[in-house]
């Protein structure tokens, strides 16, 4: 009788120990035919009761069982490397659609500046011609003060 927590394995894996040793230590020379009931309780015994304090206080690791922890701890760092890859792309999805925003409000801002700069040519343009049209007005108003507002007396008569 086993445990319900030993499983299935580890009480056939005990038995299978047993028997090793078993057949081990018993001498060829005698059959099991010649020998008494309860004869060797004396000589294999103490390697019964070694081998039971062997299992129930460090029971040897089941291959499969450690195999299949391994794997689960395999399976836990493969989903937290997915997790991290997948919380990457969602990071570089973020930084894509920053850049993408970025790149709109950089053409909407070149737009603007072109339209800030035509502006402000036909304002300098403006200004220019206006400053040459009142200079002209007033060189001619000063030379009319002299010649007249015709110019006709500036004249030089030969």
């Amino acid at each position: 009788m086993a445990d319900d927590s030993a499983g299935r394995r580890m009480p056939f894996t005990f038995l299978a120990e047993l028997q090793r040793k078993f057949t081990s230590t018993a001498q060829p020379s005698s059959s099991s035919d010649d020998t008494p009931a309860y004869a060797l309780q004396g000589t294999f015994g103490p390697v019964i009761a070694q081998l039971m304090e062997q299992y129930n206080t460090s029971p040897p690791t089941d291959e499969l069982a450690r195999a299949q922890s391994e794997l689960a701890q395999v399976k836990d760092i493969m989903v937290q490397n997915v997790e991290q890859i997948l919380s990457r792309g969602e990071r570089i999805e973020l930084l894509v659609d920053k850049t993408d925003n970025m790149a709109s409000q950089a053409t909407a801002f070149r737009r603007g500046a072109r339209t800030v700069r035509r502006s402000m040519w036909w304002k300098n343009t403006k200004i220019l011609s206006l400053s040459v049209v009142v200079g002209l007005f007033l060189l001619w108003l000063i030379i009319a003060q002299f010649c007249g507002a015709g110019l006709n007396q500036c004249s030089t008569k030969s």
